[in-house]
């Protein structure tokens, strides 16, 4: 299982989904453009120490990207067909998440194999792609047997 960041925009984002993926032990695709330089001092201070143990795979675009996607795409998505307590995972999945301002495009969403959408509160539009990230990551993990 991976997670994958389409065009973030927030450094501090990128360094939590890192540190994120670290602890978990699972992989980390970040597809460019980037809305910050590499090395950002707010990735640093989130989460780069934890680049050193995390494997972060960076693609230069979306078809670098997936040119090299073996397992499923899974979207998560505000407009997700399937409620995150209906979505089924499997260990090859590839959680795909957009950006903090765009999402991702139509020909993306479009793509994915599975959109899957966290419930929340009516009147509420979205959480932070980070918090987004790990709820969807948790139970993806939960699913398929994961332990450390």
């Amino acid at each position: 299982m991976r997670l994958a960041l389409h065009e973030p925009d927030i450094a501090g984002n990128v360094g939590t989904l890192i540190r994120t993926a670290a602890c978990f032990g699972v992989g980390i695709d970040l597809i460019e453009p980037m809305g910050f330089p590499w090395g950002d001092r707010a990735l640093a201070r989130a989460g780069m120490d934890y680049a050193r143990t995390a494997d972060v795979v960076r693609h230069a675009d979306w078809t670098a990207f997936e040119r090299q996607v073996a397992g499923r795409i899974v979207l998560l998505t505000t407009k997700g067909a399937v409620p995150l307590p209906d979505a089924s995972f499997r260990t090859d999945d590839v959680l795909l998440l957009g950006s903090e301002g765009a999402g991702v495009p139509e020909a993306v969403h479009d793509r994915a194999d599975l959109r899957v959408a966290i419930p929340m509160r009516p009147g509420f539009r979205s959480l932070n792609v980070a918090v987004a990230g790990g709820i969807v990551l948790a139970e993806a993990l939960r699913q398929t047997g994961w332990t450390i």
